[in-house]
């Protein structure tokens, strides 16, 4: 499976990751939350950032379910979501990833009829990467 390959600017939030921490990039000039990382904040062109703890909760924006034909790596543990989630505190910030059973769980272990766009999800921890499992109600 391939891993992420962090480049400088975002490399930070996957050391946070690393540690079971969800952090976010944000402006040290006008605060705006921005994803994905990059040195220049579009909003007031300022230089300046900082990396802020989020909660992890949000909200489904999107969604697909993998099925094959696809890379043999990837096929034989379909079929797999992919989600786009929204977070709380910055909702023009969207994460992708995978929603799954329960920390530690594997891709492909959330039946896909129990995700719906809007479902409210938190983050867990798993091996460096944030992954998704939904939160009950």
């Amino acid at each position: 499976m391939l891993r992420p390959v962090p480049d400088t600017d975002g490399r930070p939030f996957w050391e946070y990751a690393a540690q079971g921490e969800l952090r976010v990039q944000a402006c040290a000039a006008c605060g705006e939350f921005r994803f994905p990382p990059r040195p220049c904040c579009p909003h007031c062109q300022s230089f300046a950032s900082e990396w802020r703890p989020v909660s992890g909760r949000g909200r489904v924006w999107s969604y697909v379910v993998a099925h094959p034909p696809l890379l043999p790596d990837y096929a034989a543990r379909a079929p797999y979501n992919v989600v786009v989630v929204e977070l709380d505190e910055a909702p023009r910030i969207r994460l992708v990833g995978n929603v799954v059973a329960g920390a530690g769980q594997p891709l492909g272990s959330l039946p896909p009829e129990h995700l719906r766009i809007g479902a409210r999800v938190r983050v867990v921890f798993h091996d460096g990467l944030p992954q998704w499992v939904v939160e009950r109600s």
